[in-house]
């Protein structure tokens, strides 16, 4: 029971991943070792399905109240105060790296994967600054620019540390999604959901593969990508002394639940 119920808890995580601002799905299903099983799944079903299948059903009900459920919260939460929201996304952000600095050093931490680190933070960084900050980029939502969304969802479940939300803010597509998936919209649905799905089965292979050959290499470019993403979002602008301390708490609340559920797993394995 409780494996079952943190295997829930962990899938609605993951999949509000897809939600959060500058979260990866894909990250926290690695911090909290979900990850492999998934892509195992993918890869290689018939040995895998067999050996996974008790995790199915909570971690997609989990998945399920995460992904949809968390779109109406969050949209909610950030009418309220998008800097106060913004702080719990990077808490839990930050609360998933120790974990996420431990798998990328499982098979050593050699030159190039340092070299991985700095190159991805510094692309994934000047990228994301220039397209949210300097040319402010911004596109009319329509069905393929939220089947676009989509895909850049699968992408996030597939690479750990792809930051699809991220993204779609610096295009201006993410709260046009966000509103959509709170109101079950038919045209948001329709596109969304199958390019996710689509770019997960086009690309399980392919990350598999590449994970497989240059382990360390990857994950350290992971750990630059979720760094890097997560200093852009950071508020730089404040309304009072109360929104400071409420976003200083949500930072703290979120680093703990992360960081707990990051503990919680490596007790349950150990056990």
């Amino acid at each position: 029971m409780i494996r079952w119920l943190r295997d829930l808890l962990c899938g609605v995580l993951i999949g509000a991943g897809a939600i959060l601002p500058g979260v990866s799905g894909g990250v926290l299903a690695v911090a909290f070792d979900i990850y492999r099983p998934f892509m195992e799944v993918l890869t290689k079903p018939r040995k895998a399905i067999p050996k996974y299948w008790k995790w199915f059903l909570p971690l997609i009900l989990g998945w399920c109240v995460g992904f949809l459920g968390f779109a109406k919260g969050i949209a909610a939460a950030i009418d309220l105060s998008s800097t106060v929201t913004t702080w719990l996304f990077v808490g839990l952000i930050v609360g998933t790296v120790p974990a996420l600095f431990r798998e990328a050093g499982k098979e050593g931490r050699s030159a190039a994967s340092w070299t991985s680190f700095s190159l991805c933070a510094l692309v994934i960084f000047v990228g994301l600054f220039y397209v949210g900050h300097v040319a402010h980029a911004t596109v009319e939502p329509n069905f393929w620019w939220y089947n676009f969304c989509g895909a850049l969802w699968g992408m996030s479940v597939v690479i750990p540390g792809m930051t699809s939300s991220s993204v779609m803010m610096a295009l201006g597509l993410y709260q046009p999604m966000l509103k959509g998936l709170a109101n079950l919209d038919l045209l948001v649905l329709s596109a969304s959901l199958p390019g996710m799905l689509l770019t997960i089965v086009l690309l399980a292979r392919l990350v598999s593969w590449f994970f497989r050959r240059h382990y360390s290499v990857a994950f350290h470019g992971i750990l630059g990508f979720v760094l890097a993403s997560t200093l852009v979002i950071i508020p730089t602008a404040y309304v009072g002394v109360t929104e400071i301390a409420l976003s200083a708490l949500c930072c703290v609340g979120g680093f703990v639940l992360a960081y707990f559920l990051a503990r919680l797993d490596r007790r349950i394995q150990g056990s």
